[in-house]
């Protein structure tokens, strides 16, 4: 498939490449949808083996982005940016030269921190560009929040699983201990989980985590073969695929990561194995809610956190829908948001 088809395939409205060597940048911004509103997603730094790996990507989430705004009730469209450097690369210049990339959507695209960026980064886009949220005197790094919804999530599984959302004595295996991974660990470990964690690079939150929340650690590839009641993927995406398939001991799938899935093919083989899934879009939604309120309206915190909470409903909804339909729990969301974004009934 070339890069036009793909870019056909998942419907968006404009794909655009940003090339500025003299502030080292190179970036793709992918606008998919603004049926609602304008567009808001986050930018990913990543060091990608190739910009096809990087357009492959940014193509699914910003796909992901529609999906999840719409899922979430907010009036805003879908869309993602990424930087292809390395995380240790980057610089102020970089994301002054992003911000400027970001104005020649002319407010069709409202960028925040991702993946690899923070608050201090959007600080410096806004010195080029106004279209920003998640910003630090406003609503302010949207990771607490995405930790929120994943917990709430999670116990939403667990009362569909165990007819109560108590986690105390479950064990959850976690893939990714960056500030979302982390979080959730540290929030499973008070509520009386059990941890078993894997992560790629940071060898200090992997110490954290085993010394202070008494987790048990894997190697990166064994995390999919643990013995665990939920697998929560809070790193990259398409971890569920044809290899981790007939691998996973789990009872269900729950985690902060986008696009876990790779296709409809692995949804429905998730579903054949009877692993239950609470759709990526859904319980991670909660950093764009939070973020995402300073691009319509003024920034309320309580009632970011009432919407928030509210992931709990949605999820339990799509767990039982899927019982009573036999439908992966990945097709009933995406039917579920896209109704929504097309203004299709039901």
């Amino acid at each position: 498939m070339t890069n036009i088809e793909m870019i056909r395939t998942y419907g968006h409205e404009q794909v655009a490449y940003f090339n500025n060597e003299k502030a080292g940048l190179r970036a793709i911004i992918a606008l998919h949808n603004t049926n609602l509103g304008p567009a808001v997603g986050g930018c990913r730094l990543w060091n990608y083996e190739s910009e096809e790996a990087a357009l492959f990507d940014v193509l699914r989430l910003s796909r992901g982005m529609s999906h999840k705004n719409a899922a979430a009730g907010l009036p805003l469209g879908g869309a993602k940016g990424v930087i292809i450097a390395d995380p240790s690369e980057k610089t102020e210049a970089m994301f002054e030269a992003f911000g400027e990339a970001v104005n020649t959507f002319m407010g069709k695209y409202y960028t925040a921190e991702d993946v690899n960026t923070d608050t201090k980064d959007a600080e410096y886009m806004l010195r080029t560009t106004e279209y920003v949220v998640g910003r630090e005197n406003v609503s302010g790094d949207p990771s607490p929040f995405t930790v929120i919804g994943v917990y709430d999530g999670i116990r939403a599984v667990a009362k569909f699983m165990n007819g109560s959302d108590s986690l105390e004595g479950l064990t959850v295996a976690i893939q990714g201990l960056g500030k979302v991974g982390m979080g959730l660990a540290e929030t499973l470990h008070e509520a009386g989980a059990k941890l078993i964690v894997s992560n790629n690079t940071n060898r200090e939150a992997m110490k954290y985590a085993v010394e202070n929340l008494g987790a048990v650690e894997v190697g990166r590839d064994e995390i999919y073969a643990v013995e665990c009641d939920i697998f929560a993927p809070c790193a990259l995406g398409a971890v569920v695929n044809s290899k981790t398939i007939p691998q996973f001991k789990c009872k269900a799938i729950a985690g902060a990561a986008n696009n876990v899935i790779y296709d409809e093919a692995a949804g429905e083989a998730l579903k054949a194995r009877g692993i239950l899934y609470a759709p990526d879009f859904i319980i991670n939604g909660g950093g764009v809610i939070n973020a995402g309120q300073e691009a319509f309206t003024t920034y309320d915190r309580e009632k970011v956190v009432e919407q928030v909470h509210n992931i709990y409903n949605v999820v339990y909804r799509m767990l039982e829908e899927s019982k009573e339909t036999g439908l992966p729990e990945g097709v009933i969301a995406t039917r579920y948001a896209e109704d929504i974004i097309y203004g299709r009934s039901k």
